[in-house]
């Protein structure tokens, strides 16, 4: 059975920020699960026996090779998308992880090609799916985040 096609999968994705108004994204590379080529701010599967916080935690450090703080958190909401020919379903519990730009590194080589620091009015694109969902529906949220520097 594939996680997010014959169930629904869950995810903690995270949104880094250095608390001066930039957020860090890295672009998926061709081993990621899906999502190729797109820019990402991070997460991962909820492992079981795992609670959301540890979990998101845990992914910053594996993928961000740093440690984070957990400032707040979004309503969890649905992703739907078609995926190589396939319909899927992943339901987000997002949060807002503080990081030192210092200690931000790509941690996951071979899942991750390039990463970048961006604003608000500098994303690049494209932009994975969920994280495109969460800014459309959760503006004030990242507004208070993306402030300018």
């Amino acid at each position: 059975m594939q996680v997010g096609v014959d169930y629904i999968g869950i995810s903690t994705p995270f949104y880094c920020h250095d608390g001066k108004g930039r957020f860090v994204l890295h672009k998926r590379s061709l081993k990621c699960r899906d999502d190729y080529g797109v820019w990402d701010p991070g997460g991962g599967q909820l492992e079981f026996g795992s609670m959301a916080e540890e979990n998101v935690l845990r992914e910053v450090k594996e993928e961000y090779g740093c440690d984070g703080v957990i400032t707040d958190r979004l309503p969890t909401f649905s992703v739907f998308r078609d995926w190589d020919g396939k319909r899927t379903h992943w339901l987000a519990a997002p949060f807002f992880i503080q990081v030192n730009p210092k200690e931000v590194r790509i941690n996951e080589p071979d899942k991750i090609d390039e990463l970048g620091w961006f604003t608000l009015n500098s994303l690049p694109s494209p932009l994975h799916p969920g994280f495109v969902i969460a800014l459309k529906n959760f503006p004030e949220c990242f507004k208070k985040y993306g402030r300018t520097i």
